[in-house]
């Protein structure tokens, strides 16, 4: 891989990738919207583009070609049908950052649990897409798109919650400054269970995927999931304070209709390793307290 293109990457997971593929002597090229400032200088090379609008893409790849195409910003089936018809000839690759969200609500979820090629996808701009519904909906009409209509090969990477100190959610700093603070909160479910992924080894995978002979769907993340239950516990260890528990707290960003965790069992044969689950939380707790 000598060049690749990342849509998106100038913040979390992309940020990190942009330094491993400028680390590793690529030519790289972002394209964004324009309005996040990033810290590569001359390093990467620089596009602007609109996902929603298809003839920006058509305009700013124009003359362009990469071995590689991570996408990290496509929520819709229009945005994804506009980016294989562009860069239909132009790239050799396509890593599309997908999301565990396309599998129904359940535990130890595996790549056969949601079939791109067997999705009927309806074309709606991201606008369309409300809600966390609206998000799962998205990531598998994508999914379809890519799968059923590219004439190269497709990887999409089913992420688990990505967490990590450069996470600019702040769903996991909620739990520990709650709890810290004494400061009330609501979790619905505390029984539900879900599935972690460190930001660092995030964007390791992806690379990995970019170097890698394998196409198709996989689940990356932290071999063990946690409950919410298990999660404030582990907090309350090491802060040395009780949580607050209340239906008039602050509500969970965690909070979902049901648990969310994949089984990771293919990453593993084909080599790939990740943080342990237990010691990955152990550090961004004490790092967030």
């Amino acid at each position: 891989m000598k060049s690749a293109l990342i849509l998106g990457g100038t913040q979390f997971v992309g940020k990190r990738l942009v330094q491993l593929l400028v680390d590793e002597g690529v030519e790289v090229t972002i394209a964004t919207r324009g309005l996040t400032p990033d810290s590569f200088g001359h390093q990467v090379n620089r596009l602007i583009i609109n996902r929603e609008n298809a003839e920006s893409l058509g305009q700013a790849f124009k003359d362009e070609k990469w071995d590689v195409v991570f996408d990290q910003t496509c929520y819709s089936s229009q945005e994804a049908l506009d980016s294989l018809k562009t860069l239909n000839g132009r790239v050799k690759k396509y890593i599309f950052t997908s999301s565990q969200a396309v599998y129904d609500f359940g535990t130890n979820s595996t790549e056969e649990g949601f079939n791109p090629m067997e999705f009927q996808p309806v074309l709606k701009s991201r606008r369309e897409y409300i809600g966390y519904v609206g998000y799962q909906e998205a990531k598998r009409a994508a999914e379809a798109i890519l799968f059923q209509n590219a004439d190269f090969p497709i990887v999409a990477v089913r992420f688990p919650i990505i967490i990590g100190k450069d996470d600019y959610t702040n769903r996991l700093k909620f739990h520990v400054e709650h709890v810290k603070e004494g400061k009330p909160m609501f979790i619905e479910h505390p029984t539900f269970r879900y599935s972690f992924i460190d930001s660092e080894k995030a964007a390791a995978f992806l690379l990995s995927m970019a170097k890698s002979d394998y196409h198709g769907p996989i689940n990356p993340g932290s071999e063990e999931d946690i409950s919410l239950g298990e999660l404030n516990g582990l907090i309350e260890e090491l802060i040395g304070t009780k949580a607050i528990l209340s239906v008039e707290g602050d509500p969970s960003p965690y909070n979902l209709p049901g648990s969310w965790s994949v089984n990771t069992s293919l990453a593993q044969s084909m080599g790939f390793s990740f943080s342990s689950l237990d010691n990955l939380l152990k550090k961004l707790i004490h790092h967030y307290s």
